[in-house]
């Protein structure tokens, strides 16, 4: 019953973090590489494109951030199933995951179409700029709920181990993207309807190669049917699980709306690109963490069901060693080369100044910000989801007054990048010295359940 599924309770620990954390890893680099693409193309049209995208880029933030209730909720219930040998609840777990991420993506994709007017006009952009952005955002809101659906299927395989799989479609799906972007944005001359267009098309494959997969390919735990009629057992523990981490995440996109019309008043379009395109290259050191947190997460989560404490303790060692070496690479890169690397992206001279210094500020929160994901990746395997997001909200939400403060200060739009990379560096140390804090007890209760 257990077909496709490795067993993480058994064998060399380094070894099954590095080969389930790899995979993952890169699979969100390609997410966001759908995105840097786009960046790339529309950034030869101009600073006003980028800017456009770069507004519906926190959009589309939101919306993963949303899909992460599934996602998680996938990787930590269907994940402690498998730990306890109990593969019928795994069953039931990912069928129930997948039937929640596609009522609530037509229920979100929904908002964004019909309010995309509204919620554009947020950023007080030029009427140009918020035209183009309204319209890439009625496409991309259309193809949620491939996005949606793809997550909670990522999240099944990653609890399963066998997190290659989702990298090997994302992959497919990101070369398709890089394929079609200069063919819609140029050939056809559609501009940033163009960039639009094509990751919808991109998002439907993968959507359609994970149906593949799992149904004819790879059948995880035997069988199990991808729409069910919710049960409260399973849908509870789901949403206990990721409705904290679609949270916190989600708050955190509001913030960065926030911080975007902050950006917007204070540097104009310009202030606005810095931040949505800045964001977009500092994740490189984000979702390298995330791929090390997931990782970790799943496994955490086998071996804590199974009682392996020792094990749960080594990994989280060893994963903060990888994250160290990968952290300190990004924070000297940001720092030293901070122009250099935002002009790939927009070659435009004014542009790439003003995001170098965002790079620049970024660069000494970077540590921080892995240390952070890792601790969450731990919090997740043991399925106390509840202190990151009261962490990340309290201090993401800081970011708001802190940044106004030093906005008046005269510090411009530096001060809105200062309070984000401060409050990083805090929800870093915080986290950590909360799980040191539980780390005994939480150990000394399951050894003694077991």
């Amino acid at each position: 019953m257990n077909t496709g599924i490795k067993n993480l309770t058994q064998g060399p620990i380094r070894s099954q973090l590095f080969n389930l954390a790899m995979p993952i890893m890169a699979t969100s680099f390609i997410q966001m590489a759908y995105s840097l693409t786009d960046m790339a193309w529309v950034g030869r049209i101009g600073s006003e494109a980028a800017a456009a995208v770069g507004a519906v880029g926190i959009l589309i933030w939101m919306s993963s951030s949303i899909a992460l209730l599934n996602k998680v909720g996938s990787e930590v219930s269907v994940g402690q199933s498998i730990g306890a040998q109990n593969f019928d609840d795994a069953r039931k777990f990912a069928s129930h995951n997948i039937s929640i991420a596609l009522i609530i993506s037509v229920i979100w994709g929904t908002i964004l179409f019909g309010g995309a007017h509204f919620i554009i006009q947020i950023y007080e952009l030029e009427a140009s700029i918020s035209e183009n952005a309204v319209s890439y955002l009625r496409i991309v809101s259309t193809a949620l709920p491939f996005t949606f659906l793809s997550a909670a299927f990522t999240g099944i395989y990653n609890a399963a181990g066998r997190s290659k799989i989702p990298f090997y479609i994302s992959g497919t799906g990101l070369i398709l993207n890089i394929a079609l972007d200069p063919l819609f944005i140029f050939g056809l001359r559609l501009g940033t309807n163009g960039a639009a267009y094509a990751t919808w098309i991109a998002q439907g494959f993968v959507f359609l190669l994970f149906v593949y997969q799992l149904r004819y390919k790879n059948r995880l735990f035997g069988y199990f049917p991808f729409i069910c009629k919710l049960q409260k057992k399973y849908t509870q523990r789901i949403l206990k699980l990721g409705l904290p981490v679609a949270g916190f995440n989600t708050l955190f996109a509001f913030v960065n709306m926030f911080l975007g019309r902050t950006a917007s008043a204070v540097g104009g379009h310009i202030g606005l690109m810095s931040l949505t395109t800045g964001g977009q290259i500092e994740a490189i050191t984000w979702n390298t963490s995330q791929g090390f947190s997931t990782g970790l997460g799943a496994f955490i989560a086998q071996n804590y069901a199974a009682g392996q404490t020792h094990r749960v303790v080594k990994a989280w060692h060893t994963t903060l060693w990888m994250t160290f070496i990968f952290g300190t690479f990004c924070t000297l890169l940001f720092i030293c080369f901070g122009k250099e690397v935002f002009s790939v992206f927009v070659p435009e001279p004014k542009a790439y100044l003003a995001g170098g210094e965002y790079l620049l500020i970024m660069g000494y929160s970077q540590l921080f910000m892995m240390l952070e994901i890792t601790m969450q990746g731990v919090f997740y395997g043991i399925g106390k989801t509840i202190p990151p997001a009261i962490i990340s909200i309290a201090l993401n939400y800081l970011r708001i007054p802190l940044a106004i403060f030093l906005v008046k200060q005269g510090m411009g739009v530096n001060g809105i990048w200062w309070a984000i990379s401060i409050t990083s560096i805090l929800k870093g140390l915080i986290l950590t010295v909360w799980f040191i804090l539980i780390k005994h007890k939480v150990i000394y209760n399951v050894s003694t359940c077991k």
